[in-house]
């Protein structure tokens, strides 16, 4: 491939609008991050006393309990994330070097640490984020962020206020283990998440190994959790007119894009404006069947 072809391919810009979108908010709104003491603190205060109570789970599925103990491990993962710690190496040069959150220098081998990493149960993980969760929905009153009008007015309307969405997890790494001799980076997985529009915390989260999975596969967990009253929003990927009419059975609002390709016939118009229609329409069939009721449709700004 000639030079100037490979600086055009570099210059493309990526099709996925919603990737683009959520850059650009990136680099106009940097976050305000609080310092790696008061982090640490904090994380500190949170999460180890949820990883303590967790140590009766962890010795019933039979783990050794010695140096790297529940909640050493915990402290060696959230280190990773929270330094972006490239690889098993160098982590534990930093944990036979310095303190890490609530543990202090150890001196344990890299064969140890991979070892343990590769028996530790994601239950345990899990069930630490959702004892964790509750206290941080707890402060989140506290904090007099200024509220959208948007929001203000779905609070006002609406029991309860949720995105579902699910994001594909980057590639592992093969260098070793039980990936060393697979013939490519296998990709982690898939996760589905009900975010509170309301607190941006995650409500419930469900992990799926096969990251090649569909979107839909968590539609029943995402129904299971959704409560009468209660506003949902989901992209296209979640676009299916039996789990549509379920939502509407269960008395769940939500609001979704319609594909290009939708065939539905206009009822009554509510509001047309150069930046808005909101229409009550039939989707489907141009005649309504019997008994049916038309399914309002709100379409967005007709610049986007």
């Amino acid at each position: 491939m000639s030079q100037a072809n490979t600086q055009t391919k570099k210059n493309e810009k990526s099709s996925v609008r919603h990737t683009r979108a959520i850059q650009r908010e990136r680099r106009i709104h940097q976050p305000a991050c609080p310092s790696p003491e008061e982090f640490e603190k904090e994380l500190t205060r949170l999460v180890y006393p949820a990883a303590l109570a967790q140590q009766e789970t962890y010795r019933q599925l039979k783990l050794r309990a010695r140096i790297l103990t529940l909640p050493v491990m915990v402290a060696l993962i959230l280190s990773m994330i929270w330094r972006q710690v490239g690889g098993i190496c160098e982590l534990t040069r930093l944990v036979q070097s310095e303190a890490l959150l609530w543990i202090p220098v150890l001196q344990v081998t890299q064969q140890a640490i991979s070892e343990r990493l590769a028996t530790l149960s994601a239950v345990l993980l899990q069930d630490i984020f959702y004892d964790i969760l509750p206290q941080l929905e707890a402060r989140w009153p506290a904090r007099h962020r200024p509220r959208p009008p948007e929001i203000a007015w779905a609070q006002a309307h609406y029991t309860a206020l949720w995105v579902a969405d699910g994001s594909t997890l980057d590639a592992l790494v093969r260098k070793m283990g039980l990936l060393r001799e697979a013939p490519t980076h296998p990709l982690a997985g898939r996760l589905t998440a009900l975010l509170n529009l309301t607190s941006r915390l995650p409500g419930h989260v469900w992990y799926q190994a096969d990251a090649q999975a569909h979107d839909q596969g968590h539609w029943p967990e995402i129904l299971k959790a959704l409560t009468a009253g209660a506003l949902v929003i989901f992209d296209l990927g979640y676009t299916n007119f039996q789990r549509f009419r379920e939502l509407t059975a269960a008395q769940v609002t939500f609001i979704t894009r319609a594909k290009t390709n939708l065939a539905y016939k206009e009822s009554q118009t509510l509001l047309r404006t150069p930046q808005v229609h909101d229409v009550l329409v039939w989707i489907g069939q141009p005649t309504s069947p019997p008994g049916a009721s038309p399914v309002p449709r709100h379409l967005a700004p007709l610049s986007d």
